[in-house]
């Protein structure tokens, strides 16, 4: 019986106010892995990034910039596309909400399916409102009378809109997330959107007026005077990238048929995807995600890195000076599943330095010691039990990597790798083949039939470990696969060249 699954899975989508940095490059990277993996693991993925072009944040940085929105935005926009490249991203798709022709009328169609429920209506309101966050803010929320997100004091905002009426969902929300249909991982973002719906749930509004917006965003549908709010149209792009409001039956397989919808995001925006989406979509009578798996941030020097005021690191001029591996790597080993992490470019010289170390040096010994191996003849290696030993222990390093990975903990899946490679290395200490292959070499039938059986045991871990690093270093891997294929020594050696720091 078939246990192939079928799993959907996006990154949010970033506005194009500024450049690109590391914080969303590890997002990439996170839902990357995740997409390589479960595809390494005989499942069918689909895997969604694009960026979020309606917002009055752009606006503001296209006036700024003195550009025309449109032009501002698809400039900025490519630069989020190129990372596809930079960081050896899987997408599948990439949705522009501004220019893809499929998005707007996915966004009309779950405006009305929401408005024939019942849960869309207008009125007046007043409120702190946060261009940063994109959202009204309570006086609550604000620390010393700025927003905790952004550190900048919101503006006092009067206007009539049209409200969603998230309130009737409070109860649907809290059991859907208290009985896990819809998991949240960590747990710690789980118990935060329990405590945001415990707390009470105000009705939001979903839509700004045309002219606060310049004309920008997509009209509400019978009410040109107002725009859809940039967050009910963001979160929309899940569904009007696979086709919902243009009939394309990818729809039927990603959303309605898959056994799993998962959305990656960062922690700030844990409400819009665990609380306020949920809720459209129960609305709109559609199916929810499975899960919203939730990092923190990356810091520079203790600084949440930010596009706006260009206080990111621009992660493909990163991945170009140290490489992607080094890149993906740290994002992997260092970044740790609940807490920030602050970045520094040193660390991405000693991630380099350490697959170097670790990885290259196992790989380039045992293909160099089985070319020469090779190229003194055949030979019948038979089993040992420290060569059976030895790949048992990296088929249960993959088995904690699915663990791992299962429950959205990138670092335990690259430590489980690393302990493969570790036993690895210590097989070849412990075991001396090199002294085999002299010995061999001198007409020792005995060594010779040692050798061929360390080899045959090293040969067939290196093959496993590039296959369980694969998700992590796609590209690394391929090359590691090559060299063992063609027993190229030289090829090797140059797997993973050592980096020094960048001036």
């Amino acid at each position: 019986m078939s246990t192939r699954r079928t799993t959907y899975l996006t990154t949010a989508i970033p506005y194009v106010n500024g450049d690109p940095h590391v914080g969303f490059a590890l997002e990439c990277v996170q839902a990357d892995v995740l997409a390589r993996h479960r595809r390494l693991r005989g499942d069918d993925v689909r895997f969604l990034s694009g960026t979020d072009d309606n917002s009055l944040k752009n606006v503001e940085a296209a006036r700024r910039a003195g550009i025309a929105v449109a032009d501002f935005v698809r400039s900025r926009g490519d630069r989020f596309a190129a990372l596809r490249d930079a960081l050896q991203l899987s997408y599948d798709d990439f949705i522009r909400t501004s220019a893809d022709p499929r998005h707007r009328p996915g966004v009309e169609r779950l405006w009305q399916a929401c408005a024939a429920a019942g849960d869309l209506y207008e009125r007046e309101y007043e409120g702190l409102y946060c261009t940063g966050c994109e959202a009204f803010v309570t006086p609550e929320e604000l620390v010393e009378g700025r927003c905790p997100e952004h550190g900048v004091e919101p503006e006092r905002v009067a206007e009539r809109n049209w409200f969603f009426r998230l309130s009737r969902h409070r109860d649907a929300l809290l059991d859907v997330l208290d009985s896990g249909r819809l998991r949240v991982e960590p747990a710690a973002r789980r118990n935060e959107a329990l405590a945001l719906v415990r707390g009470g749930l105000d009705d939001f509004s979903v839509s700004r007026p045309a002219a606060r917006a310049q004309g920008w965003g997509i009209p509400v549908p019978g009410d040109a005077s107002q725009v859809v709010y940039v967050w009910f149209d963001a979160l929309a792009n899940y569904v009007t990238a696979l086709g919902y409001g243009s009939g394309d039956d990818l729809y039927g397989r990603w959303w309605l048929g898959a056994d799993e919808r998962v959305h990656v995001i960062g922690k700030g925006i844990l409400r819009f995807h665990a609380v306020y989406w949920p809720a459209i979509l129960r609305s709109a009578g559609e199916p929810l995600p499975t899960a919203v798996l939730v990092h923190d941030y990356l810091t520079l020097e203790g600084a949440k890195l930010s596009k706006s005021d260009g206080g990111g690191a621009d992660p493909a001029a990163l991945a170009a000076a140290y490489g992607a591996e080094a890149l993906r790597w740290w994002f992997a080993r260092d970044v740790p599943r609940v807490g920030d992490a602050d970045f520094r470019e040193e660390a991405l010289a000693a991630r380099a330095d350490e697959l170097a170390d670790e990885l290259g040096n196992l790989v380039s010994r045992v293909v160099a010691l089985a070319a020469r191996a090779r190229a003194a003849g055949p030979a019948a290696p038979g089993g040992s039990a420290a060569g059976e030993k030895l790949l048992a222990g990296v088929a249960r390093a993959g088995e904690s990597v699915d663990a791992a990975l299962a429950r959205f903990d990138l670092p335990a899946a690259a430590a489980a790798v690393r302990g493969a490679v570790a036993a690895a290395n210590r097989f070849v200490a412990e075991r001396r083949p090199w002294e085999h292959a002299r010995a061999a070499a001198a007409g020792d039938a005995a060594a010779a039939g040692a050798l061929a059986t360390d080899l045959a045991a090293l040969l067939q871990a290196c093959a496993a470990i590039a296959a369980e690093v694969s998700p992590f270093l796609p590209h690394a891997a391929r090359r590691i696969e090559r060299a063992l294929d063609d027993l190229d020594p030289e090829a090797a050696r140059q797997l993973f060249p050592k980096t020094r720091l960048a001036a």
